[in-house]
């Protein structure tokens, strides 16, 4: 789950393209995958942010999740829920696990000293504390560890700690905090390790981690960004026991908007697989905590927990003062978000290692894989079907087509196992065979009827190989079948081949990318900046436009206003943020059936206006000039209802 402090990163977007695959691939193969996710709300990091930004937490959770949603749809990460853990379904189900836990004796109460911030009046977890390493000296460590010398201690065991919210010294104070007793559940554990999917070089060290189990403390002191424990005073659930169930709660808040029963999927008796994939950071959390406070209630363990590594850029680990911290906003800038994912494939497999992200190479395996090598293959075929007045031909040359669809099995499971380099790899070999057959055949010395053959051949092995790249790219996919005139196609139609049809005429789906460098990158923030002493007025920063929440709309009424001469009452359809009224001052130039179905640009946060006639909930852009006019902004072709202007 991303944290709800801030924007997204590439490295949130590995762990949710590598899940993304895996999911469009299960419901490829006919098996039922469905996919939740949440933002993960509570903590000090949250409560800081909001006040240093002057609003409430509430407000920026808010932001954030829109913000968040806006680049998991660029990036075509498809959830079937997204939630929020600040959330009612998560605040029930924090409080059913926490009282099953109750019930079965496993919360007590003990006193802990620990750092307190006297100037801010708040308790300070340990990453909130900085000082002198107490094995090697080095300054400016944190609470839990050492970065120089890879040292963990106690947060009291720092030399000259220092609050790094108010730069003051902290001074140790006592508090009664709530603990789960977690080595109570260690013969469960063992078992839940044995059977559950965990690769084994994690299994190995969460058995290392079983013989130091110690009771877990899951309280944290007002004041606090969170939910307050039931029947206490100013304490709170920590952040990583309301975090994963946010899973459950997604699912809770799916299940009810869809007339399903959650039972269903997450009971202790569902049929239902539970998977989930994560960072190497937080497989203690959600192999050993998550299993034991699930263990009291009536809810699932999970059945498999796979576990990557981090995102590097150019082999070294994310900075921004390096130019090697990149938004996901920044990136898009330079490169179809798309094709982020088809890197990455290729780069991912089931072990716990870290994948780079080399800028250079990027660009290399773009244009040698997807252009010099898939999309070439319907390129050269389209030559020659177009010849044969875009007809297909009734004959196709078994033997290469048996070949490629021969890899299917193979492919499927380097897909189900998460070994999606290998299955790259398989695919490019297939787009290699092709396009060598074609190199044989020679299709320019052949008579037409024999070409359109060659051509209606290597057109199949084209079908075939965008089947099994699909979970990758379903963008570029989904063009290439609209190509071939055939909707999406899936697992099912691998033995089935495409003759004596006609299709459409070949239109370039990827150009060739310009090379990218890591410099571009780094200069980003500086070309993107605006000087605040500039005088010029008319000038706004960036921050300033983002403010601006700018919405494609769809006009689905528009209504003639008793006694207004210029106003035209308008419905917009606005996706999932429902509809809204507009009362537009357009009569002079459209009339209301003119209107219907049209898409327009919505300003969505836009303060309401109460007039006689009722409430205008946004505004709708148009432009014009001193010669009159009025012209309503649309977007292009393909925009859809709710998409953010940018």
């Amino acid at each position: 789950m991303p944290y709800a402090n801030g924007p997204l990163h590439l490295g949130h977007l590995l762990e949710s393209i590598q899940t993304d695959i895996w999911v469009r691939f299960q419901n490829q193969s006919g098996n039922e995958c469905l996919f939740f996710c949440a933002d993960d709300t509570h903590g000090t990091p949250v409560m800081l942010k909001a006040k240093e930004l002057d609003i409430s937490p509430e407000s920026l959770v808010k932001n954030v999740q829109k913000d968040h949603i806006n680049t998991y749809d660029l990036y075509n990460i498809n959830f079937t829920n997204f939630h929020t853990t600040h959330s009612d379904e998560n605040k029930k189900y924090s409080e059913e696990i926490y009282k099953s836990s109750k019930e079965d004796n496993l919360i007590s109460k003990k006193v802990v000293n620990q750092y307190f911030d006297t100037e801010e009046g708040i308790f300070l977890s340990d990453r909130f504390i900085k000082g002198e390493c107490p094995k090697c000296s080095s300054e400016d460590q944190y609470g839990d560890g050492c970065e120089k010398c890879g040292a963990t201690y106690n947060s009291k065991d720092l030399i000259n700690p220092v609050s790094v919210i108010s730069n003051s010294t902290p001074e140790l104070r006592d508090s009664e905090h709530i603990f789960f007793d977690l080595p109570k559940k260690r013969k469960m554990l063992e078992g839940f390790l044995k059977k559950a999917d965990i690769q084994t070089s994690v299994k190995n060290k969460l058995n290392e981690w079983m013989d130091d189990l110690r009771p877990w403390d899951i309280s944290r002191d007002a004041p606090y960004f969170g939910f307050e424990i039931p029947n206490e005073k100013n304490k709170y659930f920590y952040v990583w026991l309301d975090a994963p169930i946010g899973y459950i709660a997604s699912l809770a808040n799916w299940a009810s908007n869809n007339s399903k029963d959650i039972n269903e999927y997450w009971s202790d008796k569902s049929d239902y697989e539970i998977v989930h994939f994560i960072g190497k950071d937080i497989a203690y959390f959600h192999c050993l905590f998550w299993p034991a406070i699930l263990d009291s209630s009536n809810f699932k363990k999970p059945d498999s927990v796979y576990v990557h590594g981090f995102l590097t850029i150019n082999g070294e680990k994310m900075s921004k003062s390096k130019g090697t911290g990149i938004t996901t906003e920044d990136f898009a800038k330079h490169c179809d978000p798309e094709l982020l994912r088809y890197y990455l494939a290729s780069k991912l497999n089931d072990k716990v290692e870290d994948v780079d992200l080399n800028i250079e190479d990027l660009s290399q395996r773009i244009n040698s894989d997807l252009v010099g090598k898939y999309l070439n293959i319907a390129s050269r075929s389209s030559t020659f079907i177009e010849k044969n007045k875009g007809l297909l031909s009734s004959k196709v040359d078994k033997t290469l087509l048996k070949k490629i669809k021969n890899a299917a099995d193979e492919i499927r499971h380097f897909y189900d196992s998460r070994q999606y380099s290998k299955a790259v790899r398989l695919i490019m070999d297939m787009a290699d065979h092709t396009n060598k057959y074609i190199n044989d055949k020679k299709p320019w010395k052949l008579s037409n009827n024999e070409a359109a053959e060659v051509a209606t051949t290597a057109t199949n092995a084209f079908r075939l190989i965008t089947i099994y790249l699909s979970p990758i790219l379903p963008k570029l996919t989904f063009e290439a079948f609209k190509l071939l005139g055939l909707d999406n196609q899936d697992y099912s139609n691998i033995n089935d081949d495409l003759v004596s049809i006609t299709i459409n005429k070949y239109e370039p789906l990827l150009q060739r990318m310009e090379a990218l460098t890591i410099e571009q990158f780094k200069n980003e923030e500086i070309n993107m900046s605006n000087d605040e002493n500039s005088n010029d007025v008319n000038t706004i920063n960036i921050n300033q436009f983002m403010e601006t929440d700018l919405r494609v709309a769809k006009i689905v009424n528009a209504e003639d206003i008793e006694d207004a001469d210029k106003l035209i009452k308008l419905t917009l359809s606005v996706g999932d943020i429902g509809t809204k009224t507009v009362f537009a001052g357009i009569k002079s130039a459209y009339k209301k059936e003119d209107l219907l179905n049209k898409m327009v640009i919505l300003v969505n946060n836009l303060a309401a206006r109460k007039m006689k006639f009722g409430v205008s909930e946004g505004m709708v852009l148009a432009s014009s000039d001193d010669n009159g006019g009025i012209f309503l902004i649309s977007p292009d072709k393909g925009a859809k209802e709710g998409q953010k202007v940018k």
